[in-house]
């Protein structure tokens, strides 16, 4: 286990010319959990990144790492890990790569060894990096974030490149890292899939600005439709008599005999059926996934917002 250490977001707000790209964003990242960092193209969350890790000086507030700014940190490397982009020399070797890191931080070099096996780049380590894959690039960024044994990783996009089982593995490891060792573990991903089921917290911003930030329960119960999804063999009937009771009921796509009900809770779904001799197969409150939510909660936060996709869509 590690020391615990909090990542306390206070007011970040950065302009570049015109453009407000972070506004006044503020957020926690626990240690033991992974928290997940979405929002659009254009959000802000790299430059947030960048701010938070000291390489963009933001034009007020700041990040602090259990009350220390990231550069007044006496060993930044041994405290906190980051991958915001993969740069190495492609004729150097993956081994050489993280020497190099390692002597730049006062580091033993023996580390190289240790977090190539970690990131399972072992057989890998003395080939060139120039002939690694993305998937192979991603792991050696991580293992050189883990140079340091830190107590918080901040990662950018780290399942980019990966194969299904390089992002099992990542899923996995992540949680080890989190739950396991303590450590404060920040992702931010386009892959809400996979996000789902990985993190333990999320942060959603849009427009540099904060739009939401819980676990995944509080978040779906924040952005919940309250709607309830039925089934039964007397469809029509059952709508008919929610209907009368105030109820909104709708065929729902792809679903026999299913509808969804807004309006009513499913206990008084329930009681209504049965009064009226309705036969149910199914009766449950729809659960949102996070790309639903994420996609109610950002809707026209986007930079770039596409129109219509089909053969109308000219």
């Amino acid at each position: 286990m590690v020391d615990p250490v909090r990542v306390d977001v206070q007011g970040l707000t950065k302009t570049f010319g015109q453009v407000r790209a972070v506004d006044d964003l503020s957020f926690t990242v626990e240690p033991g959990q992974v928290t997940g960092f979405l929002g659009p193209n254009g959000a802000g969350k790299t430059t947030t990144l960048r701010m938070a890790l000291g390489l963009i000086t933001p034009d007020r507030g700041g990040t602090a790492f259990n009350g220390v700014p990231y550069t007044a940190l006496p060993e930044p490397m041994r405290q906190v890990g980051a991958v915001l982009e993969t740069a190495f020399h492609p004729a150097r070797s993956g081994r050489d790569h993280l020497r190099v890191y390692a002597r730049a931080a006062g580091l033993p070099v023996g580390r190289a060894d240790e977090v190539l096996d970690q990131v399972g780049l072992g057989p890998a380590g003395r080939r060139r990096a120039g002939g690694y894959s993305l998937g192979m690039r991603q792991r050696l960024g991580l293992a050189t974030a883990l140079l340091g044994d830190p107590a918080v990783l901040v990662l950018d996009e780290p399942a980019n490149g990966l194969d299904p089982e390089g992002i099992q593995w990542l899923r996995g490891f992540l949680r080890h890292l989190s739950h396991d060792q303590g450590r404060t573990v920040l992702v931010s991903s386009h892959l809400l899939s996979e996000v789902e089921q990985t993190v333990d917290r999320v942060v959603i911003v849009g427009a540099g600005r904060l739009v939401r930030q819980g676990s995944m329960a509080e978040l779906r119960a924040g952005a919940g439709s309250g709607d309830v999804l039925v089934r039964s063999p007397q469809a029509a009937v059952l709508a008919e008599l929610l209907r009368s009771a105030g109820a909104t009921a709708v065929t729902t796509d792809g679903v026999p005999d299913g509808l969804t009900v807004s309006g009513l809770t499913t206990a008084e779904i329930g009681a209504r059926a049965f009064t009226g001799g309705v036969e149910l197969h199914e009766l449950r409150a729809h659960a949102s996934g996070l790309e639903e939510v994420y996609f109610r909660l950002t809707a026209g936060s986007e930079q770039y917002a596409a129109g219509p996709a089909g053969k109308d869509a000219a």
